[in-house]
């Protein structure tokens, strides 16, 4: 489950392709991103039509999203029988997919699973309520109304939804998958009802034995978000191109015993220092290392905005990048501001439109893992607070905050730092990879457009 529910806004439309696999899923599906960057409101419509010469099948949606410090990837697909359209978020921090199967004067898409030949509701007596359910962090119960399998979801921004288990067949492009098991969700409570009311569920992409990557057996996925403009791709499955640069790869760390504060399904990796400029901060590694009770774990999660530190690590990095900055950037002295409640370094940069500050000679920030090193540098370190002005100044903060401040015992890897890198997550070989790469021009060579 995302620590927060989403940062940032992406359209998904999607372009099939064969590929040859052992996995039950043998395509690959390759999906542009549209993503939208700016203060709220802002809301964007276009119209796409994909084409390359390895598709077989193309499928062209339209979408009207609102940014609103969310984020937000959306993939339309087909579900029951007869089909019935619907919009799911995808989320790399969720595993169990769901839709919405009541109708609500605030929802503008449901799916009716009345309607649907194919649709079977799990009953609670059935093995798999328990079995399958395990990974989930409010067990599956019993419904005492229908007998029927029921499950719970909450998320950190106290949003929550339930409903009963059910199979159901999903189709996206040509690919179908009968018998996935979903949650058909009738009741909840919503903390932003307007972008909820935008897509029809939720689909999970992390490790669980439910998510969606799980359940369609894809062996790996990746995206690449553009730092340069609006766009991005998603790519479901194995696919290798020439022009890739070489991934580096660190592998995810798993511990089997369940403790309280550690994730088990997310994508966790071990960060062994950080460096600002050339200077390592002077950090043990056991400050990277999750504690007995799993506090301290990092994840990889594409529907978090920013990155969270721990307390000591995030102050060491704090007081360096301070330190390295005097004299080049001029810091907001206000005690009380907090920017999303977690970021408290901020600067006053000339500009109340444009920064008239370069910030290409920032120091910059390098994540350091085994085998692999994902660097923050220029316009990405900072983000200006939207519609907040000093005067002629505008508000920018440190992209990085300190996890304490949201009661997070853990490291959370925002996709604001992901930007312009390529990354892969390969589930058969438990490992993440990473790769600088021109996200935008990774669009064009592969042939789609938005």
């Amino acid at each position: 489950m995302s620590y927060f529910r989403f940062l940032l806004h992406f359209t998904v439309f999607l372009l099939l392709f064969h590929q040859n696999f052992s996995f039950p899923a043998k395509q690959t599906l390759l999906l542009p991103l549209k993503t939208t960057l700016g203060q709220p409101p802002l809301a964007y419509l276009r119209n796409s039509k994909l084409s390359s010469s390895a598709a077989i099948a193309t499928a062209a949606t339209t979408n009207k999203l609102a940014f609103h410090h969310n984020v937000t990837l959306t993939v339309s697909l087909s579900v029951g029988t007869p089909p019935q359209n619907v919009t799911m978020v995808l989320d790399t921090g969720s595993e169990l997919s769901w839709l919405h199967c009541k109708k609500t004067p605030n929802l503008n898409s449901i799916f009716t699973p009345q309607t649907s030949k194919s649709y079977k509701p799990l009953p609670c007596a059935s093995p798999v309520c328990r079995t399958r359910t395990r990974d989930l962090s409010v067990p599956a119960s019993c419904d005492p109304n229908n007998k029927l399998c029921h499950v719970a979801v909450s998320y950190a921004d106290a949003s929550s939804i339930e409903g009963n288990l059910a199979y159901e067949n999903f189709v996206i492009g040509s690919s179908t998958r009968p018998g996935f098991l979903f949650g058909c969700m009738d009741s909840g409570f919503s903390s932003n009802s307007d972008e909820d009311s935008k897509t029809t569920g939720l689909m999970g992409m992390n490790r669980g034995s439910l998510s969606f990557v799980s359940q369609m057996g894809f062996p790996k996925f990746s995206y690449c978000i553009s730092g340069f403009d609006s766009s991005g791709v998603l790519l479901l499955g194995d696919a290798r191109f020439s022009w890739l640069k070489k991934l580096n790869y660190t592998p995810l760390i798993k511990i089997s015993d369940p403790l309280p504060y550690f994730d088990r399904v997310a994508y966790t990796v071990q960060p062994e220092g950080i460096k600002v400029g050339n200077k390592m901060l002077n950090l043990p590694r056991s400050a990277f290392v999750p504690d007995h009770t799993g506090a301290g774990q990092t994840m990889v999660d594409s529907g978090t905005q920013f990155t969270f530190l721990m307390g000591p690590v995030y102050t060491a990095l704090r007081n360096e990048f301070l330190q390295q900055t005097r004299g080049v950037l001029r810091v907001y002295e206000d005690p009380n501001f907090v920017f999303q409640g977690a970021m408290d370094l901020c600067y006053r940069v000339a500009g109340s439109t444009q920064p008239q500050v370069s910030f290409s000679n920032l120091p910059r920030v390098s994540l350091m893992f085994q085998g692999a090193e994902m660097s923050v540098s220029g316009e990405r370190l900072l983000y200006r607070v939207p519609g907040m002005n000093k005067g002629s100044d505008s508000v920018y903060c440190f992209t990085f905050g300190n996890s304490d401040l949201l009661g997070i015992e853990a490291f959370v890897i925002g996709h604001h730092h992901q930007q312009n890198v390529c990354m892969e997550f390969d589930l058969v070989n438990s490992r993440v990879g990473f790769a600088e790469s021109r996200c935008d021009l990774a669009r064009q060579k592969l042939g789609v457009g938005l």
